[in-house]
């Protein structure tokens, strides 16, 4: 067999890759999903336990700020793995618009943060500047565990 004939074999064994938007879209959106439900979900079992203060009061204790930007930095590596596994080719350019959409999102947080006063306004910005980097990390680990 030459060059040539082993190259063609390996083109045609090859699995096509198309452009598939509704299932680009559903990744990125699960990966919200799961970031969304884990956070509400957390927030509601330490607002139970009495860790944080009433859902109606503010949350300017920098310890419960700090433990909410920990679990929320863990969710958001898990929601850009999601992503990444679930995106149908090209894992971590899913990842980044899943980030780029948090990013902005989170900047949103800042500025309601600024009229509203929920706590202090270092957790949003931590939460903005965090984005990105949870992100990649989540990416990274789907390529270490599923090699693309």
């Amino acid at each position: 067999m030459t060059t040539i004939d082993s190259q063609r074999s390996r083109a045609e064994d090859a699995p096509v890759r198309r452009f598939q938007p509704l299932r680009s879209v559903l990744a990125v959106v699960a990966g919200f999903v799961a970031v969304i439900v884990l956070s509400l979900v957390t927030d509601q079992i330490f607002h139970s336990l009495h860790v944080f203060p009433p859902w109606d009061k503010p949350m300017d204790d920098a310890g419960d700020n700090l433990l909410a930007l920990t679990y929320r930095c863990v969710y958001a590596v898990v929601g850009s793995y999601i992503t990444a596994r679930l995106a149908p080719s090209s894992p971590m350019w899913h990842v980044w618009i899943w980030a780029t959409i948090g990013f902005i999102l989170s900047i949103g947080g800042i500025i309601a943060a600024l009229n509203v006063h929920l706590g202090p306004i270092w957790y949003p910005v931590a939460l903005t500047l965090t984005t990105f980097p949870c992100a990649w990390m989540g990416g990274l680990l789907h390529r270490k565990w599923h090699g693309e």
